[in-house]
């Protein structure tokens, strides 16, 4: 490992600071004085790390950030020569996607119709690791062939007609399809088929029967309730977004499961093997911040197998709503829904940094940008900004933000929610299961869960409102609406261990 660098924050702001690396211009921190008392030494030292990888420009530090995989999780990375698969992580395009019903938010407050619901959402989208559409009562077949269209087109119409998912909704995502690295989908079918030839990727029929479900760990589906702002902006953006006041609505967070984890271990083992084989020298020694120079065959390869991971993550996010809309109307018969927006918070996307096209890498980061974005052109939010779908916690809520000017400072991104204050062992030793459970009841909070997960609650994360304050104060989104928890749909398997 080389010598570590002093690590001291120095404000520049009310919620900003900066992290100076010794050698390079500044990385950029977001948060307040009590938000940056979470960053630790190794969160702060991972990020000077990955500042003086080779290539990269910068490196913002979100509200959420720590400890993470080479980079921490809640930090962009920006290269315009270099392409890092730690700075987007093992789960592939892990997102966020909000369903908005056109349900009165009294259509779920009696407690049976919400266990109605539940069930009816468990018997067609299964969670935790390894579950896939074969464990579940009212699933949604998918044989292999499909399962290779999915990957190499994303979210096609061809695709959507055949798993029932309405096609418009491809037009409320923060990208639809993706495709390889000379960008064609060519590129993609070819790169599985040499996937599949070589056997790189075991029991890949198994894989895609995930499509539709969720996954372990924070992974989630939740009911929510619309609150929308008092505030004129706050009701015009939401009117433009398709959000609706006092109404039910229905947010998930999951990403490209099994299949994605699969392609981004072979990928840290085959650029780990050839560091070590020609005796490369690792960024701060760290085999996590292993990387590609562009246009080399190790960067397409790694693109290409991106953006298949990024394809199945986008229709299982979709199938999700689609099989969630048909649990609605089964329960409530007439209800219908639309997709307010799909957004990513791990994923490597080429975009315009300062006027020059760079890779942005965001681990655990959001897209942010505001109305009158170049890329925002001919989208139905040109004027207003795409909306951003922020994850908090049942008791507190998650929340819909839209990007401001300053969302420039953060390379035009902001956190992917709250961010964990407790690791996962941690959380279990020191917290009371009794606690956890009896605090959700008293917000009258159900769970498809029998003990709700201690690494999961609430207090394993940090202040969500202090979160937005930094988010809000830096000048980076203001908040459209607070989401507010009805129930929630987690792995059951490993909570009720």
């Amino acid at each position: 490992m080389s010598a570590a660098v002093p690590t001291k924050l120095i404000p520049t702001g009310e919620a900003t600071a900066i992290l100076p690396t010794g050698s390079t211009s500044p990385i950029t921190v977001i948060g307040t004085p009590k938000i940056r008392e979470t960053f630790d030494e190794t969160c702060l030292q991972q990020a000077i790390n990955s500042r003086l990888a080779p290539g990269v420009t910068d490196v913002v530090l979100n509200p959420d950030a720590h400890l993470g995989y080479g980079a921490p999780v809640g930090c962009v990375m920006v290269s315009p020569t270099h392409i890092y698969p730690g700075p987007v992580g093992v789960d592939i395009k892990c997102s966020m996607s909000l369903l908005q019903l056109d349900l009165p938010e009294e259509a779920v407050e009696d407690r049976r119709t919400r266990r109605e619901l539940i069930s009816a959402i468990c018997q067609r989208t299964p969670t935790g690791p390894g579950r896939g559409q074969r464990t579940v009562k009212k699933s949604r077949p998918v044989d292999r062939a499909l399962g290779q269209q999915v990957v190499v087109e994303g979210a096609s119409e061809d695709v959507c007609r055949q798993l029932g998912i309405p096609p418009e909704w491809a037009e409320r995502c923060e990208d639809a399809a993706h495709r390889g690295h000379d960008d064609t989908h060519d590129a993609l079918a070819l790169r599985l088929e040499r996937l599949l030839d070589e056997h790189a990727l075991a029991k890949f029929t198994e894989k895609v029967t995930q499509l539709g479900s969720y996954g372990g760990g924070n992974h989630f589906g939740e009911c929510e309730v619309v609150a929308i702002e008092d505030d004129p902006r706050a009701r015009s953006v939401a009117q433009t977004f398709g959000l609706r006041d006092r109404h039910v609505a229905f947010l998930s967070h999951c990403g490209s499961r099994g299949l994605g984890h699969q392609l981004a271990s072979g990928q840290f083992r085959g650029l780990q093997d050839k560091f070590a084989r020609w005796h490369i020298p690792l960024p701060a020694g760290d085999p996590q911040l292993v990387y590609a120079p562009l246009g080399s065959d190790e960067a397409n390869a790694y693109l290409d197998d991106m953006a298949l991971a990024a394809n199945f993550a986008t229709v299982n996010h979709l199938l999700i709503n689609a099989l969630v809309l048909e649990a609605f109307q089964e329960v409530i018969p007439g209800t219908t829904g639309s997709l307010v927006y799909f957004i990513s918070h791990n994923i490597a996307r080429r975009e315009v940094i300062d006027q020059r096209p760079a890779w942005v890498h965001r681990k655990g980061a959001t897209r942010a940008y505001p109305g009158g974005h170049h890329a925002l052109r001919d989208t139905p939010f040109a004027q207003s900004g795409h909306p951003i779908l922020l994850p908090g916690n049942p008791r507190d809520g998650s929340a819909v933000m839209v990007a401001d000017k300053d969302a420039r400072q953060a390379c035009y991104s902001v956190n992917h929610g709250a961010g964990r204050v407790l690791g996962r062992r941690h959380a279990k030793r020191v917290l009371d299961q009794q606690a956890i459970d009896a605090e959700l009841d008293q917000h009258d909070i159900l769970s498809n869960c029998r003990r709700y997960p201690m690494d999961e609650a609430p207090a394993a994360y940090k202040d969500f409102n202090e979160v937005l304050r930094s988010v809000k104060d830096a000048g980076l989104a203001s908040e459209v609406a607070r989401l507010r928890a009805r129930f929630v749909i987690k792995d059951a398997s490993a909570a009720d261990d």
